[in-house]
């Protein structure tokens, strides 16, 4: 794939999934086990907050006790070869977790948002948030108790900056896809916008994804061992 000086990567569920944080639409993910109309939607919050709330209080507290892992610390690595080159990678995430930015990114863009932030319905402040969203929950900004939902992106939401992730798409000369499913639009075409543009594409993924024929090149195993492998094949 030449060398490349602006990579573009998307990751999904599976950079994670090593760190012990679930995938959501593989056998046995989390929308096999839970009904994602009735604990990812706005009409499901409106109807049920406590439900919801409760669904999204146990993944918080499993990502504040995750840890990154070796997928996340080459993705550090190769930004600060990659920058010392003149380069730049642009880390798109579909995760709602922070171990991106633990392990050492520096610039993530959370397109689904992040569960550990809040949003206060009332005034519209989000507010970093570690602790478990209930209804007696007040917001820091405005001071209006019971208006607050984690940031993120539910189902029938638009996903978050996504002219700064067009922008950065058009720009980038690799994208490179990291344990997504391939099912979820927008980020599940991007690859073809690539392709259009000419863009060479690498899809790396413990099994193929539901578009995987759209891409160049592919490599599969854990992300842990098979990222760091393709970040090296590139001298990154």
């Amino acid at each position: 794939m030449g060398d490349p000086k602006k990579i573009f990567v998307l990751t999904g569920a599976g950079v994670s999934a090593e760190s012990g944080l679930g995938t959501f639409r593989d056998r046995g993910g989390i929308w096999a086990r839970f009904d994602p109309m009735r604990l990812a939607t706005p009409e499901a919050y409106a109807a049920d907050p406590d439900t919801v709330l409760d669904f999204y209080d146990h993944r918080r507290r499993g990502v504040v006790a995750a840890e990154p892992n070796a997928a996340h610390v080459a993705l550090v690595r190769a930004e600060t070869r990659l920058a010392a080159r003149g380069g730049h990678l642009f880390l798109c995430t579909q995760n709602v977790d922070d171990l991106h930015e633990r392990a050492g990114s520096r610039t993530v863009v959370h397109m689904h948002g992040e569960l550990l932030k809040a949003r206060c319905t009332a005034c519209g402040a989000v507010t970093p948030w570690r602790d478990d969203l209930n209804r007696t929950s007040a917001c820091p900004a405005c001071g209006t108790v019971g208006r607050m939902r984690p940031d993120v992106v539910w189902f029938g939401e638009m996903p978050m900056q996504l002219d700064t992730i067009e922008d950065a798409l058009a720009a980038a000369d690799l994208f490179v896809a990291v344990g997504t499913s391939g099912a979820v639009y927008p980020a599940a075409g991007y690859v073809r916008q690539a392709r259009a543009l000419n863009i060479p594409t690498c899809e790396i993924n413990l099994e193929p994804s539901d578009n995987a024929e759209a891409f160049d090149d592919a490599r599969y195993g854990p992300a842990s061992t098979a990222l760091p492998r393709f970040l090296a094949d590139l001298g990154l």
